[in-house]
């Protein structure tokens, strides 16, 4: 039902979050601004400046506004592939129950475009407030989401609000792919066919997913958060494409690397706990419904 996977959606997609966005915000300083030798000295630093709530920043809009992209992506995930689960067993005698790996993968890809416009706006909030550090010259730019929302469009209009779109899409669309085929593997190899996956199941497929899933992605999140960056203090580039060209050369083919070590170890928890949240909520209002 749409409406129990936009509750557990929202519900996993909060927990995920908590549980990762002090690393996440130490993985998106360290992509956009050069001041930083590595992590440590990005998690001492902030700490230092800013304290524990330093690391929290840019959490609170992505918290009230997950609700809406997780159930998007759930939900267009599950119908997606249960439309061309039923597309395949129609145009063959295979009557196999579980869906085709294929059809998982391209329902994935689906639901990372489905949540694109959604994710977009989010997210360039969340980067633009992570990225405000204590004692800057002229002080912080934002006083939070709302305002940076309301200064965003004063400056640049609605389209500001969608500033590395084509590098999100280029991000998520496959890798959102990526992200359900594991998942969906892992829990095959792990569970008798025709059982529901264990919790063990689902902690180790969805930290594995999250894993691969990030590992694939890092390089277009650099070039992402950079041109996010831009009109909130970051360099200006013209594009996606100037994006990836001019940190190349200034910074070599490693700079597309940034945060990898981060996102690899952010990925594990925070998408087990996400995975293991939505799948234990599914079940339990799905029994509650059949009572």
């Amino acid at each position: 039902m749409p409406f129990e996977e936009f509750i557990a959606g929202w519900i996993s997609g909060a927990v995920g979050l908590v549980v990762g966005h002090p690393l996440d915000t130490i993985k998106v300083r360290l992509q956009t601004q050069s001041v930083y030798k590595g992590i440590f000295d990005c998690v001492v630093k902030t700490y230092t400046h800013e304290g524990f709530h330093g690391f929290f920043k840019g959490m609170s809009f992505p918290v009230i506004s997950v609700a809406l992209s997780n159930a998007v992506v759930f939900g267009s995930y599950c119908n997606a592939l249960d439309y061309l689960t039923r597309s395949h067993q129609r145009s063959g005698s295979d009557q196999n129950k579980r869906s085709p790996l294929t059809a998982v993968f391209i329902a994935g890809c689906f639901s990372g475009l489905a949540q694109l416009f959604v994710t977009a706006p989010i997210d360039l909030v969340k980067v633009r407030l992570q990225n405000q550090t204590e004692g800057r010259p002229g002080g912080n730019k934002y006083r939070g989401p709302t305002h940076c929302v309301a200064v965003i469009l004063r400056e640049d209009g609605v389209r500001g609000l969608f500033r590395g779109v084509w590098a999100l899409a280029l991000r998520d669309v496959p890798c959102y792919g990526l992200y359900f085929l594991p998942y969906e593997l892992i829990c095959r190899m792990m569970t008798e066919q025709g059982k529901q996956p264990g919790k063990d199941a689902v902690l180790l497929a969805g930290g594995v997913a999250g894993v691969v899933t990030w590992a694939c992605a890092t390089p277009m999140d650099v070039v992402k958060a950079r041109l996010q960056m831009c009109g909130g203090g970051g360099r200006v580039y013209a594009g996606v494409l100037q994006c990836i060209t001019v940190s190349v050369c200034e910074e070599g083919v490693r700079v597309l690397f940034k945060g990898l070590l981060l996102n690899s170890v952010r990925a594990f928890p925070v998408n087990a706990v996400t995975f293991l949240s939505f799948e234990m909520l599914m079940r339990a209002m799905t029994d509650d419904s059949s009572h």
